[in-house]
Formats: structure tokens, C-alpha cells, sequence
């Protein structure tokens, strides 16, 4: 069957330095003003056009009428701008996220295993609250709890006990006046930290792991981040055989947001992560690294989660998970450059610092260079 792809690929400081020929990038700070209109068929590149922001309605109009009507609608994606995420369920309080700057995301792990700070967090509630409270001042718009790891290889927990590390830690961070994302893909996990004032669920199976967790997100209207990972079952890490890793991970989030909608979510309550790491080789992530703006096509707010990723130590010679600060940090600016909306981070207030210092450099370039001296 034949498919279309719109990626961004030529990206300009302002409209106005190519005359207006370019698009905001999902109503963020980004703007694109190039794009690659690639024709598959049975997964292989038929054509590869480039196409700049101006003649894109004259190219689409020349495709046959079965591709111009998803073409319309990732061009539409592609502009989108997303409305601020309201958070509001059960004791959770009131929250609101705005997407038209990046947001990051404070990973707090409840875990005796996880691959970059298990146990830390764990035996010490009050630990655990510190550090909450520090990613907080640090400059994060949520924090993420998680009680299992889903490293390779990581056992899986049974749910009672995932509750018992998830659900105080999320009492304690609730009274922070935190938004709350719960890191899980047990409904149970869910429903109970939901009640203890969690906002969001974060399912690294994107709600497929248990049929009840796509009924009780739906039920409970809560914003959704739906993970991109191959392998079925405890193994979410299995079966990453790709023909292209960069289209097949797009197919198969576009196909978890339709089946998210289909199951009675708002479409303005999901958010899609490529799943760096998941069931995919060094060559893959850098693939996934480097497509990131054709994700926005998919019409949906985009968390990018690499943070003391393992490709971080694969490339800097091995560098163990709490050495890998520089690599994240290169990683979280190729997400800010490719205009996703949030980036969960192990080091929040140099990540926030990062992302301050790009801010500042982008509203600088707004700047109508036609009334600088000597323009």
C-alpha cells in the first residue's frame, strides 16, 4: 500500500529571513521552511521530493486523491498549534502545561533496579521528596514516577508491589503542587495513583500491555503519553526487526493514537514518544534522533526520553549512566532543535538551563534582521 511522509528538513532562524517561505513547527519555536514529500510503496522509497513551505499546496495537489488526503492532514499536523494541556483528576488539584515552549520532565525512579539511579530513591521516602522537590526548583513542569524498570533484561514486578513504591511517592510530590505523570502499564498502578493525585499516565506500551489500561484511561480523561516500543508482553524490548525504522515507528504511533481515539481519548489528551532505547540498535536511535520533526506530522505533542541513555555510553566510550550528562545534554538540544514539546530528563536544572539559553537564542533570531545596521 502506498504511504506519504511530510519531514521537515530544511529549518530557518525566522520566517521573515526566507521572505515568509516557512511554517511555525507545531506552534513552537522552531521553523521549518524545506520538507522531503516521500512516496513509499510496500515500504520501500518510490519518490523523494523537496518541497519548500510555499509550493507545498501545488505539490499536494498533483498526488493522486487516496495520498492527498493524508498528506493535507500531516501538512495541517505540522502546523498545529497545541493547546495548553489543562490537569485536573480526583485529589490531583488543577495543573496547566503549555506547549508553546519546551517543557522538561523530572524522572524520579521508586526502583531497586533502574539502569541509571536504582535504589536511590527507594528505602528513603524522604529522599525521594527532596529530590522531587529539587527538580521542582529546578525547573520542572512534571514529574515522573516510576516503580519498575523497563531496562533490557529488567524482571517484571508484580503489581502489588508497584504500588507500594509508586503511591507514596506520589503523595509526597502531590502537596509540591506538582503535575504528576505515573511511569506504568498496569491499570491498577494507574487507577491507584490517579487517586493519590497523579495527572498523567506515561505507558511505555502505549495501553497495550493490559486491555484494561486503555478502558480506565479513557474513563478516567486523563492525558495519555503513548510509547513506541516493538516487543509484546513483560519483553517490550523484543521483536525490533524494522524495514525502516524511521517510517515503521511513525506507522505504529499514528496506528496507537487511532486506537487511543477509537477507545473514547481525546486526541488533545495524547502524546507520542518514539521510544528511544526500546527494541532499537545504536543505528536505529540516531535514525529516530534525526527524524524527530516528522514526528510532528502525526499531529500530537512529542515527549523525547534519552536522558543517561545507553547510546549516550556507546558513543562516549562507554561512559557509565552517571557520566553521561554531556551526551544527554546533546541529545535534549537535538530534541529542542527539532521542536518536541517535552523532554524528560534525569538532570533537570541543567537540562532547564539548556533550554533557557536556546530560548534566548531563538527569540533573538526573530528579530526582523531587515532593521539591524547595515541590513
Amino acid at each position: 500500500m502506498a504511504q506519504i511522509y511530510i519531514w521537515p528538513t530544511g529549518f530557518v532562524p525566522s520566517p521573515q529571513s526566507v521572505e515568509g517561505d516557512a511554517i511555525r513547527l507545531a506552534g513552537g519555536l522552531v521553523y521549518a521552511n524545506e520538507f522531503s514529500l516521500i512516496l513509499t510503496e510496500a515500504g520501500q522509497v518510490v519518490t523523494n521530493s523537496r518541497v519548500t513551505a510555499r509550493l507545498m499546496d501545488e505539490a499536494l495537489n498533483a498526488l493522486p486523491p487516496e495520498l492527498e488526503a493524508e498528506g493535507r492532514a500531516q501538512w495541517a499536523n505540522l502546523q498545529k498549534v497545541h493547546a495548553p494541556m489543562q490537569l485536573g483528576v480526583q485529589g490531583g488539584g488543577e495543573r496547566t502545561i503549555r506547549f508553546d515552549q519546551p517543557q522538561v520532565m523530572g524522572i524520579l525512579n521508586v526502583t531497586p533496579d533502574s539502569f541509571s539511579d536504582g535504589g536511590k530513591f527507594l528505602d528513603d521516602p524522604q529522599v525521594a521528596s527532596d529530590h522531587a522537590a529539587a527538580m521542582l526548583e529546578g525547573g520542572a513542569a512534571i514529574i515522573d514516577i516510576g516503580g519498575e524498570s523497563t531496562r533490557p533484561g529488567a524482571a517484571a514486578v508484580w503489581e502489588g508491589d508497584e504500588i507500594k513504591r509508586v503511591i507514596p511517592a506520589v503523595e509526597a510530590v502531590a502537596p509540591m503542587g506538582a503535575a504528576i505523570s505515573v511511569d506504568t502499564r498496569r491499570p491498577a498502578v494507574m487507577e491507584a495513583a490517579l487517586q493519590s493525585g497523579a495527572h498523567i499516565i506515561n505507558d511505555v506500551s502505549a495501553l497495550r500491555y493490559d486491555p484494561r489500561s486503555i478502558e480506565l484511561a479513557s474513563s478516567a480523561k486523563v492525558p495519555v503519553i503513548l510509547m513506541h516500543a516493538p516487543g509484546e508482553g513483560d519483553d517490550l524490548h523484543a521483536d525490533g526487526n524494522y524495514g525502516n525504522v524511521v517510517f515503521d515507528v511513525f506507522d505504529s504511533l499514528a496506528a496507537q493514537r487511532d486506537r487511543a481515539i477509537a477507545a473514547g481519548i481525546a486526541p488533545e489528551m495524547i502524546i507520542l514518544d518514539p521510544g528511544i532505547g526500546f527494541g532499537k540498535s545504536l543505528a536505529d536511535n540516531l535514525a529516530l534522533l534525526n527524524a524527530l520533526p516528522l514526528f510532528h506530522a502525526l499531529g500530537q505533542p512529542i515527549l523525547l526520553g534519552a536522558s543517561r541513555k545507553r547510546m549516550i555510553g556507546a558513543l562516549s566510550k562507554e561512559a557509565p549512566a552517571h557520566q553521561r550528562l554531556g551526551g544527554s545534554l546533546a541529545l535534549a538540544l537535538k530534541g529542542l532543535d527539532a521542536g518536541v514539546q517535552l523532554l524528560r530528563v534525569h538532570d533537570v536544572p541543567e537540562t532547564v538551563q539548556a533550554r533557557n539559553v536556546w530560548r534566548g537564542m531563538r527569540d533573538a533570531a526573530l528579530t526582523d534582521f531587515s532593521t539591524l545596521p547595515g541590513a
